[in-house]
């Protein structure tokens, strides 16, 4: 074999090498598991939406037809043969089959979507009365730490797990981020302590984020749920006396 023969024959394999590489990364290995169940869970609008569906969507076949089959033809009487003249023999007629155009098979594929809403958080100080200037306030919320939730969605089961995060803003600039729901004296680890006497607006944003299992494999959801809850709290100066 001449060089330019192992040449052409080298870039021929490469090009298949190519075009197979090429066809494998067009077709993605989930389609073949999407036409099982294809499962999703993301956030939309401050809302959990759950998705699922699950089969193969219309396809065509080509419809069994009886096959047509020439009727037999009467054998003609005999009678007595009669000198003619010769006939020109007549060629048969060829029954050609009709092609038989798809017939379409009805959709088999199926799929749901639901949607959830997420607990707000409430907030809570202490001591819950007027407040001194220069001594700890503490605050905490009152959503649980893990929200669990099971949805069947046409006869698949998704688990999802979801946890908060808080960010507070106590109104005189000061802020705190954290995944502690905070807690009442003495155990609590959200506290903050106003220098000065005052109204001021306490924020909290509550972020959820988490994952979902579906057929013992768990995902991340895609995006997040931002949840916030207000209060003003006064604080007020100690009273002072001076005494000789």
């Amino acid at each position: 074999m001449c060089a330019g023969s192992i040449l052409r024959h080298m870039k021929l394999k490469i090009l298949t090498l190519i075009a197979a590489l090429t066809t494998a990364s067009i077709t993605p290995s989930s389609a073949a598991e999407c036409e099982i169940a294809c499962v999703d869970v993301y956030t939309q609008d401050g809302q959990l939406i759950f998705e699922a569906r699950k089969g193969s969507g219309p396809k065509a076949s080509v419809a069994v037809r009886p096959k047509i089959v020439a009727k037999p033809k009467a054998k003609a009487a005999v009678k007595p043969k009669v000198v003619t003249a010769p006939k020109i023999a007549v060629p048969k007629k060829k029954v050609v089959p009709r092609k038989l155009a798809p017939v379409p098979v009805a959709a088999t594929s199926l799929s749901d979507r639901i949607s959830k809403s997420l607990p707000t958080a409430g907030i809570s100080y202490q001591p819950n009365f007027q407040p001194l200037i220069n001594v700890p306030v503490y605050f905490w919320s009152d959503v649980p730490t893990l929200f669990r939730s099971k949805v069947d969605l046409i006869g698949e089961s998704i688990d999802v797990a979801m946890r908060p995060s808080f960010t507070w803003s106590f109104g005189d600039g000061s802020f705190a981020t954290t995944t502690d729901p905070g807690g009442p004296y003495p155990n609590g680890r959200i506290t903050h302590i106003y220098s000065n006497p005052g109204t001021y607006p306490v924020i909290l944003i509550t972020t959820w984020g988490g994952s979902f299992t579906h057929n013992s494999i768990e995902r991340a959801i895609t995006g997040q749920i931002k949840k916030s809850s207000a209060l003003s709290i006064t604080v007020v100066a100690a009273p002072t006396r001076f005494m000789n």
